[in-house]
C-alpha cells in the first residue's frame, strides 16, 4: 500500500488526480494540505477517512505518507518540492515541475542525495490519442517517420486582462504536456524553433505557439491557438510509406469535467467517429486505408507506476532527463524575441 498526501486542494487535486487514486486499492489518501480549509468540500471525501489540514508540518511530519504530490501554482513548486524532500518523502509535482531548468536540476540532485523519487505529473503520457500514435509508430507501418504535428487548440476568443507572467501562459500549461510526449518518443531534438505569441490580448501571458523540434531524420512540431473555429487533426504523421490522422483530444478531461468518474461506464472511450485513419503502402505495393481504434487512456496509471517505483524499486515513469529537456526548452522560449531557432 502506497500512503500518499497532498499539497493543494483546488481543481487540480480533485479533477485530475484523486478521480484516479481514490479508485485503486494499492494507493490510500491520508491527508490533504490546504491553506485555507474548506469544509463544504471536505465534507464530500468523508467517506474516505481522509484528514485534512492547514498545517503543512502535519502533513511533512506524518511518517507514514511516503509519497506527496504538490498541485499549486508554478511559483510555489519549487519550494514546496525542496520542502518535501527534505522531511524525506518522494514528491509528484504537478505541471510545470518548477519555472526554471536550474530549480529542477537541484530538486532532482536533493532527491538523488535522499535516496527519493522527485518526478513530474506527465499524465497525458496516458492520453487516448497518444497511445494511438505509439501503436500507429511501433506498428512501422509509416515507414521512416518524417514528420509529426501535435495540436491542443480551441476557440475562446475573449481574454480578459491578466497580469501573469510567462509561467502562467499556453507555453508552460499546455505546451509541457505536449513536448514530454515527444521528449518520451524521440528524446532530446538538435534544434528547436519558437513561435510564441499573445494574439487575443497583447498584455496577457502568451495563447499561441508554434515550435519544431528538429531531429536527425525527421521533425516535429506542437501547436497551440485559442482561436481555431474549426476542427483540427490532434495528431498528424507522415513517413516514408504512409501517414496517419487523428481527430478529437482524449475525453478523460471531457468526462470529468461532466461529473462522469473512472470506473464509471464509458469513462474515456473515445467516439468511433474520432477513430485514427492510417493509409499506407504494403509490401505488395498496395494502397490500404486502415481505421485505427483508440486506445482507453487512464491518468491513473501514472500513480500506478510511481507506486512501483517507490514500493518496488523499478525505473520510475519520466526520466530527470527528460524533465530537464522539457524544462529548458520551455524556459529558452522567453529568452529572446520570436520567431527564432536555439540548438540544444
Amino acid at each position: 500500500m502506497l500512503t500518499i498526501g497532498y499539497i493543494g486542494f483546488g481543481k487540480s487535486t480533485t479533477r485530475y488526480h484523486m478521480p484516479y487514486t481514490l479508485i485503486r486499492d494499492h494507493i490510500r489518501i491520508k491527508t490533504i494540505y490546504n491553506h485555507r480549509r474548506k469544509p463544504e468540500l471536505e465534507a464530500d471525501y468523508a467517506k474516505y477517512e481522509i484528514q485534512f489540514t492547514d498545517q503543512l508540518d502535519e502533513l511533512l511530519q506524518d511518517t507514514e505518507i511516503q509519497l506527496v504530490s504538490i498541485c499549486t501554482p508554478a511559483n510555489t513548486h519549487y519550494e514546496l518540492a525542496k520542502k518535501v524532500l527534505e522531511s524525506g518523502k518522494n514528491v509528484l509535482v504537478e505541471k510545470p515541475f518548477c519555472t526554471t531548468a536550474s530549480e529542477a536540476a537541484e530538486l532532482f540532485a536533493l532527491a538523488e542525495s535522499k535516496g527519493l523519487i522527485a518526478m513530474a505529473y506527465q499524465n497525458r503520457r496516458f492520453d487516448s490519442d497518444y497511445l494511438a500514435v505509439k501503436e500507429v509508430l511501433d506498428s512501422g507501418k509509416l515507414g521512416d517517420l518524417v514528420e509529426l504535428e501535435s495540436h491542443m487548440d480551441y476557440y475562446r476568443p475573449d481574454a480578459p486582462r491578466f497580469d501573469g507572467e510567462h509561467y502562467d501562459g499556453a507555453f508552460y500549461g499546455l505546451g509541457v504536456h505536449m513536448m514530454d510526449q515527444i521528449i518520451d518518443l524521440f528524446g532530446r531534438p538538435d534544434e528547436v524553433s519558437y513561435d510564441i505569441r499573445s494574439v487575443r490580448n497583447p498584455g496577457n501571458p502568451d495563447d499561441t505557439f508554434e515550435v519544431q523540434f528538429f531531429y536527425p531524420k525527421h521533425k516535429t512540431i506542437v501547436k497551440t491557438s485559442h482561436l481555431v473555429n474549426i476542427p483540427y487533426p490532434k495528431f498528424i504523421l507522415h513517413g516514408t510509406k504512409g501517414s496517419f490522422v487523428k481527430y478529437g483530444i482524449d475525453q478523460q478531461e471531457t468526462c470529468l469535467k461532466a461529473g462522469i468518474m473512472p470506473g464509471d461506464t464509458d469513462f474515456g472511450v473515445d467516439p468511433e467517429s474520432h477513430y485514427g485513419t492510417l493509409v499506407y503502402v504494403n509490401d505488395a505495393g498496395e494502397t490500404v486505408q486502415e481505421t485505427v481504434p483508440t486506445p482507453l487512456g487512464d491518468y491513473g496509471r501514472l500513480y500506478d507506476h510511481l507506486h512501483d517505483a517507490i514500493l518496488n524499486n523499478t525505473v520510475k515513469l519520466v526520466a530527470d532527463k527528460e524533465t530537464l529537456t522539457n524544462m529548458a526548452i520551455l524556459e529558452q522560449g522567453f529568452t529572446a524575441k520570436n520567431p527564432r531557432i536555439i540548438s540544444l
